[in-house]
Protein backbone atom coordinates (compact mmCIF):
# COMPACT_ATOMS: atom_id res chain seq x y z
CA UNK A 1 0.00 0.00 0.00
CA UNK A 2 2.96 2.31 -0.23
CA UNK A 3 6.07 3.48 1.90
CA UNK A 4 6.23 3.62 5.40
CA UNK A 5 3.84 1.01 6.27
CA UNK A 6 5.54 -1.13 8.61
CA UNK A 7 9.53 -2.28 9.90
CA UNK A 8 11.01 -4.01 7.67
CA UNK A 9 13.71 -6.28 8.77
CA UNK A 10 17.20 -4.43 8.74
CA UNK A 11 15.42 -1.29 6.98
CA UNK A 12 14.64 -3.62 4.09
CA UNK A 13 11.16 -3.58 2.04
CA UNK A 14 9.41 -6.98 3.38
CA UNK A 15 7.57 -9.21 0.19
CA UNK A 16 4.13 -8.69 -0.89
CA UNK A 17 1.59 -9.70 2.20
CA UNK A 18 0.54 -13.21 0.86
CA UNK A 19 -3.05 -11.68 1.79
CA UNK A 20 -3.03 -8.97 -0.47
CA UNK A 21 -2.31 -10.54 -3.89
CA UNK A 22 -0.52 -8.20 -6.22
CA UNK A 23 -2.68 -6.66 -9.23
CA UNK A 24 -1.44 -4.20 -11.98
CA UNK A 25 -3.00 -0.98 -12.72
CA UNK A 26 -1.76 2.76 -13.82
CA UNK A 27 -3.65 5.64 -12.40
CA UNK A 28 -2.77 7.41 -15.97
CA UNK A 29 -4.79 5.16 -17.52
CA UNK A 30 -8.44 4.45 -16.70
CA UNK A 31 -9.14 0.93 -18.30
CA UNK A 32 -6.12 -0.34 -16.77
CA UNK A 33 -7.48 0.88 -13.01
CA UNK A 34 -10.97 -0.17 -14.65
CA UNK A 35 -9.32 -3.86 -14.95
CA UNK A 36 -6.94 -3.82 -11.78
CA UNK A 37 -10.27 -3.37 -9.80
CA UNK A 38 -12.70 -5.63 -11.75
CA UNK A 39 -9.92 -8.77 -11.24
CA UNK A 40 -9.55 -7.83 -7.38
CA UNK A 41 -13.09 -7.38 -6.47
CA UNK A 42 -12.00 -5.67 -2.91
CA UNK A 43 -13.98 -4.38 -0.27
CA UNK A 44 -11.73 -1.59 0.76
CA UNK A 45 -9.42 0.53 -1.63
CA UNK A 46 -6.68 2.77 -0.09
CA UNK A 47 -5.51 5.36 -3.00
CA UNK A 48 -1.61 5.84 -1.75
CA UNK A 49 -0.73 6.32 -5.17
CA UNK A 50 1.20 9.50 -5.77
CA UNK A 51 4.56 11.59 -6.62
CA UNK A 52 5.31 11.88 -3.55
CA UNK A 53 8.48 14.08 -3.58
CA UNK A 54 7.90 17.52 -2.81
CA UNK A 55 11.69 18.34 -4.74
CA UNK A 56 10.53 16.23 -7.39
CA UNK A 57 7.25 18.40 -7.56
CA UNK A 58 8.74 21.22 -8.63
CA UNK A 59 11.17 19.47 -11.39
CA UNK A 60 7.90 17.43 -12.93
CA UNK A 61 5.00 19.63 -11.81
CA UNK A 62 2.71 17.91 -14.87
CA UNK A 63 3.73 14.71 -14.13
CA UNK A 64 2.56 15.19 -10.64
CA UNK A 65 -0.42 16.74 -11.49
CA UNK A 66 -1.01 13.91 -13.61
CA UNK A 67 -0.63 11.03 -11.37
CA UNK A 68 -1.17 12.61 -7.65
CA UNK A 69 -4.56 14.51 -8.68
CA UNK A 70 -5.95 13.38 -12.02
CA UNK A 71 -5.27 10.49 -11.02
CA UNK A 72 -7.11 9.56 -8.28
CA UNK A 73 -10.11 11.20 -10.15
CA UNK A 74 -9.79 8.28 -12.78
CA UNK A 75 -10.05 5.64 -9.75
CA UNK A 76 -13.02 7.21 -8.23
CA UNK A 77 -14.30 7.40 -12.03
CA UNK A 78 -13.15 3.42 -11.98
CA UNK A 79 -15.07 2.33 -9.03
CA UNK A 80 -18.12 4.82 -10.51
CA UNK A 81 -17.57 2.86 -13.84
CA UNK A 82 -17.58 -0.92 -12.88
CA UNK A 83 -20.57 -0.83 -9.84
CA UNK A 84 -17.97 -1.31 -7.21
CA UNK A 85 -18.13 2.41 -5.33
CA UNK A 86 -21.64 1.07 -4.57
CA UNK A 87 -20.01 -1.63 -1.60
CA UNK A 88 -16.49 -0.36 -1.53
CA UNK A 89 -14.99 1.82 1.31
CA UNK A 90 -12.34 4.50 -0.74
CA UNK A 91 -9.37 5.94 1.32
CA UNK A 92 -7.48 9.09 -0.12
CA UNK A 93 -3.91 9.96 1.39
CA UNK A 94 -4.10 13.41 1.62
CA UNK A 95 -1.41 15.54 3.12
CA UNK A 96 -0.84 18.38 5.03
CA UNK A 97 1.28 19.51 2.85
CA UNK A 98 -2.03 21.04 1.11
CA UNK A 99 -2.34 23.38 4.28
CA UNK A 100 1.04 25.12 2.57
CA UNK A 101 1.02 28.50 4.35
CA UNK A 102 -1.70 28.02 6.85
CA UNK A 103 -3.24 31.27 8.76
CA UNK A 104 -3.41 29.77 12.11
CA UNK A 105 -1.67 26.78 13.97
CA UNK A 106 -2.47 23.85 14.84
CA UNK A 107 -4.20 22.74 11.43
CA UNK A 108 -7.76 20.60 11.68
CA UNK A 109 -10.31 19.81 9.78
CA UNK A 110 -11.55 23.11 9.18
CA UNK A 111 -8.28 24.97 8.04
CA UNK A 112 -8.49 26.78 4.73
CA UNK A 113 -5.93 24.71 2.56
CA UNK A 114 -2.69 27.22 0.61
CA UNK A 115 -0.85 24.78 -0.65
CA UNK A 116 2.71 26.62 -2.26
CA UNK A 117 4.32 23.71 -4.10
CA UNK A 118 2.74 21.11 -7.04
CA UNK A 119 2.30 18.33 -4.72
CA UNK A 120 0.68 20.22 -2.40
CA UNK A 121 -1.80 21.59 -5.15
CA UNK A 122 -2.16 17.97 -7.29
CA UNK A 123 -3.18 16.74 -3.28
CA UNK A 124 -5.69 19.95 -2.90
CA UNK A 125 -7.37 18.97 -6.03
CA UNK A 126 -7.23 15.02 -5.25
CA UNK A 127 -8.55 15.94 -2.10
CA UNK A 128 -11.90 17.94 -3.12
CA UNK A 129 -12.77 15.36 -5.54
CA UNK A 130 -13.03 12.45 -3.21
CA UNK A 131 -15.77 14.65 -1.44
CA UNK A 132 -17.12 15.75 -4.56
CA UNK A 133 -17.91 12.02 -5.37
CA UNK A 134 -19.23 11.24 -1.96
CA UNK A 135 -21.21 14.25 -2.07
CA UNK A 136 -22.75 13.57 -5.78
CA UNK A 137 -22.48 9.84 -6.09
CA UNK A 138 -23.15 8.62 -2.99
CA UNK A 139 -19.22 6.92 -1.98
CA UNK A 140 -18.22 6.00 0.84
CA UNK A 141 -15.16 8.11 0.57
CA UNK A 142 -12.78 9.68 3.62
CA UNK A 143 -9.78 11.29 2.91
CA UNK A 144 -7.00 11.14 5.76
CA UNK A 145 -5.18 14.31 5.91
CA UNK A 146 -2.12 12.82 7.40
CA UNK A 147 0.92 14.76 8.99
CA UNK A 148 4.60 13.71 8.43
CA UNK A 149 4.79 9.95 8.76
CA UNK A 150 7.57 8.47 9.41
CA UNK A 151 9.43 4.69 9.34
CA UNK A 152 12.35 2.59 7.80
CA UNK A 153 10.41 2.32 4.45
CA UNK A 154 10.82 6.03 3.53
CA UNK A 155 12.38 6.02 0.23
CA UNK A 156 16.38 7.59 0.93
CA UNK A 157 15.42 11.31 -0.81
CA UNK A 158 12.94 12.00 1.87
CA UNK A 159 15.03 13.85 5.15
CA UNK A 160 14.58 11.61 7.30
CA UNK A 161 15.35 9.15 6.05
CA UNK A 162 18.47 10.60 4.12
CA UNK A 163 19.85 12.01 8.04
CA UNK A 164 18.80 8.68 9.97
CA UNK A 165 21.02 6.89 7.07
CA UNK A 166 24.02 9.17 6.92
CA UNK A 167 24.55 9.17 10.82
CA UNK A 168 24.27 5.33 10.83
CA UNK A 169 27.34 5.53 8.18
CA UNK A 170 28.93 7.87 9.77
CA UNK A 171 28.90 6.01 13.17
CA UNK A 172 30.42 3.09 11.51
CA UNK A 173 33.00 5.02 9.66
CA UNK A 174 31.62 4.68 6.14
CA UNK A 175 31.02 8.54 5.28
CA UNK A 176 31.80 11.58 7.39
CA UNK A 177 29.54 14.47 6.06
CA UNK A 178 25.90 14.79 5.39
CA UNK A 179 24.70 18.09 3.35
CA UNK A 180 21.20 19.67 4.35
CA UNK A 181 19.50 22.63 3.19
CA UNK A 182 17.20 24.44 5.53
CA UNK A 183 17.20 23.16 9.06
CA UNK A 184 14.61 25.26 10.53
CA UNK A 185 11.72 24.00 8.85
CA UNK A 186 9.36 22.35 11.46
CA UNK A 187 7.06 19.40 10.78
CA UNK A 188 4.78 17.31 13.12
CA UNK A 189 6.78 13.75 12.78
CA UNK A 190 4.62 10.58 13.92
CA UNK A 191 5.41 6.76 13.19
CA UNK A 192 3.91 5.44 9.85
CA UNK A 193 2.65 2.19 11.06
CA UNK A 194 0.03 4.02 13.58
CA UNK A 195 -0.78 6.05 11.03
CA UNK A 196 -2.13 3.09 9.08
CA UNK A 197 -4.25 2.17 11.83
CA UNK A 198 -6.15 5.50 11.43
CA UNK A 199 -6.47 4.82 8.34
CA UNK A 200 -7.94 1.77 8.60
CA UNK A 201 -10.11 3.20 11.44
CA UNK A 202 -11.72 5.78 8.96
CA UNK A 203 -12.89 3.12 6.74
CA UNK A 204 -14.67 0.92 9.69
CA UNK A 205 -16.94 4.45 10.67
CA UNK A 206 -20.07 4.26 10.13
CA UNK A 207 -20.56 7.10 7.82
CA UNK A 208 -17.78 8.95 5.60
CA UNK A 209 -15.78 12.12 6.81
CA UNK A 210 -12.34 13.77 6.89
CA UNK A 211 -9.94 13.05 9.77
CA UNK A 212 -6.45 15.46 10.54
CA UNK A 213 -4.01 12.63 12.05
CA UNK A 214 -1.28 14.20 13.54
CA UNK A 215 0.80 14.19 17.03
CA UNK A 216 -0.31 17.77 17.86
CA UNK A 217 3.89 18.53 18.43
CA UNK A 218 6.40 19.68 16.18
CA UNK A 219 10.53 19.49 15.57
CA UNK A 220 12.74 21.10 13.58
CA UNK A 221 14.83 18.92 10.87
CA UNK A 222 17.80 20.12 13.29
CA UNK A 223 16.08 18.41 16.16
CA UNK A 224 15.95 15.39 13.70
CA UNK A 225 19.70 15.61 13.23
CA UNK A 226 20.59 15.95 16.61
CA UNK A 227 18.84 13.28 18.03
CA UNK A 228 19.79 10.88 15.23
CA UNK A 229 23.64 11.66 16.08
CA UNK A 230 22.43 11.33 19.72
CA UNK A 231 21.30 7.63 19.02
CA UNK A 232 24.78 6.73 17.45
CA UNK A 233 26.87 8.80 20.78
CA UNK A 234 27.92 11.60 19.04
CA UNK A 235 27.69 14.66 20.62
CA UNK A 236 29.25 17.34 18.28
CA UNK A 237 27.40 16.30 15.37
CA UNK A 238 27.76 19.90 13.67
CA UNK A 239 30.95 18.94 12.20
CA UNK A 240 29.30 16.68 10.37
CA UNK A 241 26.89 18.29 9.15
CA UNK A 242 27.17 20.98 5.90
CA UNK A 243 24.47 23.72 3.82
CA UNK A 244 23.98 22.79 0.42
CA UNK A 245 21.67 25.72 -0.63
CA UNK A 246 20.26 23.61 -3.93
CA UNK A 247 18.80 22.18 -1.15
CA UNK A 248 16.45 24.65 -0.47
CA UNK A 249 12.77 24.69 -1.85
CA UNK A 250 11.63 27.63 -4.17
CA UNK A 251 9.17 27.99 -1.31
CA UNK A 252 8.98 26.58 1.64
CA UNK A 253 6.73 25.80 5.11
CA UNK A 254 7.97 27.13 8.29
CA UNK A 255 5.93 24.88 10.54
CA UNK A 256 2.93 22.50 9.88
CA UNK A 257 1.46 21.09 13.00
CA UNK A 258 -1.62 18.67 13.43
CA UNK A 259 -5.14 19.02 15.40
CA UNK A 260 -6.16 15.38 15.98
CA UNK A 261 -9.00 16.01 18.56
CA UNK A 262 -11.84 14.71 15.84
CA UNK A 263 -9.73 11.57 15.36
CA UNK A 264 -9.02 11.60 19.06
CA UNK A 265 -12.43 11.44 19.44
CA UNK A 266 -14.58 9.76 16.73
CA UNK A 267 -12.13 6.60 15.79
CA UNK A 268 -10.48 6.44 19.56
CA UNK A 269 -6.82 7.28 18.10
CA UNK A 270 -3.70 8.54 19.40
CA UNK A 271 -0.11 8.79 18.45
CA UNK A 272 1.78 6.43 20.92
CA UNK A 273 5.57 6.57 19.54
CA UNK A 274 7.30 10.02 20.78
CA UNK A 275 9.81 11.76 18.59
CA UNK A 276 12.72 10.14 20.40
CA UNK A 277 11.58 6.70 19.52
CA UNK A 278 11.01 7.26 16.17
CA UNK A 279 14.44 8.63 15.11
CA UNK A 280 15.84 6.10 17.38
CA UNK A 281 13.91 3.02 15.23
CA UNK A 282 15.04 4.45 11.75
CA UNK A 283 18.50 4.97 12.76
CA UNK A 284 18.76 1.40 14.47
CA UNK A 285 17.33 0.15 11.51
CA UNK A 286 19.76 1.87 9.41
CA UNK A 287 22.44 0.27 11.37
CA UNK A 288 21.46 -3.06 11.20
CA UNK A 289 21.11 -2.43 7.49
CA UNK A 290 24.70 -1.49 7.10
CA UNK A 291 26.00 -3.64 9.27
CA UNK A 292 24.45 -6.35 7.34
CA UNK A 293 26.03 -5.04 4.23
CA UNK A 294 29.35 -5.07 5.67
CA UNK A 295 29.14 -8.62 6.73
CA UNK A 296 28.22 -10.15 3.57
CA UNK A 297 30.59 -7.94 2.11
CA UNK A 298 33.54 -9.76 4.41
CA UNK A 299 31.50 -12.86 3.70
CA UNK A 300 32.31 -12.47 -0.42
CA UNK A 301 35.53 -11.32 0.33
CA UNK A 302 37.08 -14.16 2.36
Amino acid sequence: MGEGLARPEGGRVPPVHPLVPPGEGRLQDLASVVNALEESGPDEVYNLGALSSVARSWSQPELTAEITGIGTMRLLEALRLTGLSNRVRFYQASSSEMYGRALTSPQDETTPFWPVHPYGMAKVFAHHTTVNYREVHGMFAVAGILFNHESPRRREEFVTRKISRAVARIALGLEDRIALGNLDARRDFGYAPEYVEAMWLMLQQPAPDEYVIATGVTHSVRDWVEEAFRVVGIEDWRRHVGHDPKLLRPTDITELRGDATKAASELGWRPRTSFQELVATMVQAELEAERSLLSDAGAAGA
